[in-house]
């Protein structure tokens, strides 16, 4: 960890405050250029847009993916407060980033965050059609 990192977690963790202060759940993220250059950031907005997707890591990994070329993106950091939830880290993957430096491990956000109930289990039915599901995909591919 240089410097510089803990400079710019420390933006993530002001942006996490920030959007906590402002009714929104605590995350903050930002994205920094090979140059050193903050390119972006954001917060969570998932309680003002009503969009359980607003999370800071899945908005900036949107915009790399659209906004920077591959060989950019490959040499840009996400700094962010909280270790990416798995939908996050998925888009992070597939945005091409290079990095990601987190200040709180998905274990340490559990331990520190209040008990909530848990979810009911969705039940997933499937597969089902291969031959018909099948057609659009090796038409695409």
């Amino acid at each position: 960890m240089t410097p510089d990192d803990e400079k710019f977690l420390r933006r993530a963790i002001e942006l996490a405050d920030r959007a906590g202060a402002a009714g929104e759940r605590p995350f903050g993220s930002l994205l920094v250029g090979p140059a050193g250059e903050v390119l972006v950031e954001d917060h969570n907005t998932m309680v003002s847009e009503a969009d359980i997707t607003a999370h800071p890591e899945l908005k900036l990994a949107r915009w790399a993916a659209r906004e920077l070329a591959p060989e950019v993106a490959a040499g840009t950091t996400m700094y962010t407060s909280c270790q990416p939830c798995p939908m996050c880290a998925t888009a992070i993957d597939r945005s091409g980033l290079g990095r990601v430096v987190y200040a709180l491990s998905s274990e340490q956000f559990e331990s520190v965050k209040p008990a909530t109930p848990a979810l009911p289990p969705v039940r997933y039915d499937g597969p089902a059609l291969f031959a018909e599901a099948r057609k659009p995909i090796e038409q695409h591919y």
